[in-house]
């Protein structure tokens, strides 16, 4: 079982930055690919951006070349750098951790952080 915390959300002006952080539990951190989703009121949730076990990473188009994604395996935590915040942007941030073992793929999800952008 990993437990995951989301933090850094808020509210912040249009063009303003915000740095979400997510902390998972346990020794498997750097085993898992993690995600961040977002899911505005009355629309579905959406992948923003992901970095896999390797490093590699991919972002939605509508936060490319805005948001990044990093990793620390030491701290067990995936952080979100997000700038040139748009109100668009406004939604629940939600970290998501995944990993296949064997045939069967173990996720989970953390509770989320709010991030409203707005002047």
């Amino acid at each position: 079982q990993v437990q995951l915390v989301e933090s850094g959300g808020g509210l912040v002006q249009p063009g303003g930055s915000l740095k979400l952080s997510c902390t998972a539990s346990g020794s498997t951190f750097s085993t898992f690919s993690m995600s961040w989703y977002r899911q505005a009121p009355g629309k579905e949730r959406e992948m923003v951006a992901q970095i896999t076990s390797t490093g590699g990473s991919n972002y939605a188009d509508s936060v490319k070349g805005r948001f990044t994604i990093s990793r620390d395996n030491i701290k067990n935590t995936v952080y979100l750098q997000m700038n040139s915040l748009k109100p668009e942007d406004t939604a629940m941030y939600y970290c998501y951790a995944v990993r296949i073992v064997g045939i069967t793929e173990l996720g989970y999800w953390g509770q989320g952080t709010q991030v409203a952008v707005s002047s």
